[in-house]
Parts: C-alpha cells; structure tokens; sequence
C-alpha cells in the first residue's frame, strides 16, 4: 500500500495552476492535472479526487509525484515511451536503396513496396518510408523513347536546326499533337 504523499504549492504556482484551469484554450489533460494538485494540496484525499476528477488512483498518485518532484513545470509534458517497433538499422535502409536503383529480379518494369519488403523482409510500409527519405519513386521513372517514324532523324536535325541557327526575321512555333483536345468534348464529358 502506498503511503499519503504531501506536498506544499507555492503562492506563485497555485496562480499559475488556477489560471491553466481557467484558461479555455489549455488542453483537457493538463487542466484535469492541475485541478489534481490543486485539490491535493488543498487536503481531499484520493478517493474524493478521484471522484471529482474521474482518474484512476494510479493516475492521481502519478501526478501527485510527478508534481512533487518537478513543480509546474512537469505537469505540462508527457514522458516519451520507448517505440514498440525497434527501428531500422542503416544497413537495411542502404539495401532498400541499393536494390531500389537496380532492375527487378522478375519480368516487371520496376520494384513495388510489396516485392522489395518480400525482398529485403520488412514490411511494405517500413519500404515506402525509406523510399519517400531518399526521394526516390521507382515506379516513376522516365526514359527517352525515340519514334518508330523513318524520318526522325531528318525532322529532328530539322527542328534542332532552326533553334541553332534560325533564319534571319524568323519564327518558330511549336505545336504538340493531342490525341484529343478540348474543344473536341462533348459537354456533358466536360471536367468543372
């Protein structure tokens, strides 16, 4: 069983828990604190505390203590709890990379998080993270295609030309072919 712990609060943190109370912008968890240290040091036992904050009577101890040992001050943060997951090693992360950057080991065009966790035995969220760290988007890579048309070499020397050395007073105008324009949608089809 625990023995009663007691402690004094300053005039100067008893303004400051009263106005954290009233202050209706505080967060609910460090109001309930201080209405905790508040009526501790006004002498309620814990079940009346208990009662009239509606926490349990571990959780009134553990800010009666923790108020004891910091002041205000500790009332305000919350201590970090170790991650339930350990963290990756550099190692793994080097390898995401590495096999990331080279060619699938099946008939695929690119790694999808799914094979490279199977790949590397992480899972596929540990794999998007990694990838998102180092900027990379394996299944967005970009190669240059060149046409099937018999004539590319001649209209590119052609268009390349005119950007090189245009004739004099000229200009030079560039139209890209769409598949479908606009113009050509119905209106019902039309986007808002």
């Amino acid at each position: 069983m625990r023995t009663g712990i007691s402690f004094t609060v300053a005039p100067s943190d008893r303004q400051r828990l009263i106005a954290l109370i009233r202050d209706r912008n505080a967060p609910q968890k460090h109001v309930w604190r201080a209405e905790v240290i508040l009526l501790s040091a006004d002498g309620v036992g814990t079940v009346e505390i208990m009662r009239q904050t509606g926490k349990s009577k571990t959780c009134v101890w553990r800010w009666q203590e923790r108020f004891a040992a910091e002041g205000f001050e500790g009332l305000l943060r919350d201590k970090t709890r170790p991650s339930r997951i350990p963290p990756l090693g550099p190692e793994i992360s080097e390898r995401v990379v590495a096999l990331s950057l080279a060619d699938p080991p099946c008939e695929t065009t690119h790694w999808t998080a799914d094979m490279m966790a199977a790949a590397v035995g992480i899972s596929a969220s540990a794999v998007r993270r990694i990838w998102k760290a180092h900027g990379l988007q394996p299944h967005r890579w970009r190669q240059f295609k060149l046409s099937n048309d018999p004539q590319f070499v001649a209209k590119l020397k052609d268009v390349v030309g005119l950007y090189v050395d245009p004739p004099a007073h000229a200009i030079v105008l560039s139209v890209d072919e769409k598949s479908r324009s606009r113009s050509s949608i119905a209106p019902s089809q039309a986007c808002p």
